[in-house]
């Protein structure tokens, strides 16, 4: 007898969550905020205006190119510094990469209400599966608030 594969189906965050675990150095950060998903993805998932809200040491994102879920996104820092995204961008879920920064997001309902949200990211270790750790999870908890800000 032969065994069907089994598929199971996990929402965005707990995905982000694998993720996560998959580059050493990550942290993930997780809140449940008080609005509906789809207020919450609004600002998150809005590259050139809400996502610069939020971040905080992103002053510019400018998409160049999408094709489907494929998104590809010029970003300049508070700093100065430039970067050249690659990644998905879909209902929920982001994952980009540059050549030196990684940076995550999911949002999904929570039972009871309310958006859970996850984010990740930080600067990536050229050519390896690693982000630099140092302050990046008082980022991500400055993130948060500010997404949390940005609601109505």
């Amino acid at each position: 007898m032969s065994a069907e594969p089994m598929e199971i189906e996990i929402d965005t965050v707990r995905r982000l969550r694998v993720m996560g675990a998959g580059v050493r150095g990550a942290r993930v950060v997780e809140a449940v905020l008080p609005a509906a998903p789809e207020e919450v993805w609004a600002v998150m998932g809005d590259l050139e205006g809400g996502f610069g809200r939020f971040q905080p040491d992103m002053r510019s994102v400018r998409v160049v190119r999408v094709d489907g879920d494929r998104v590809e996104a010029l970003a300049r820092s508070r700093y100065g510094l430039r970067a050249r995204f690659h990644g998905v961008l879909r209902p929920g879920w982001c994952w980009l990469q540059s050549r030196f920064l990684i940076i995550g997001m999911a949002a999904t309902a929570e039972p009871g209400g309310g958006t859970r949200v996850a984010l990740t990211g930080g600067v990536r270790v050229p050519g390896r599966a690693a982000i630099v750790p140092f302050g990046a999870r008082r980022e991500l908890r400055q993130a948060m608030d500010r997404l949390a800000a940005e609601l109505p």
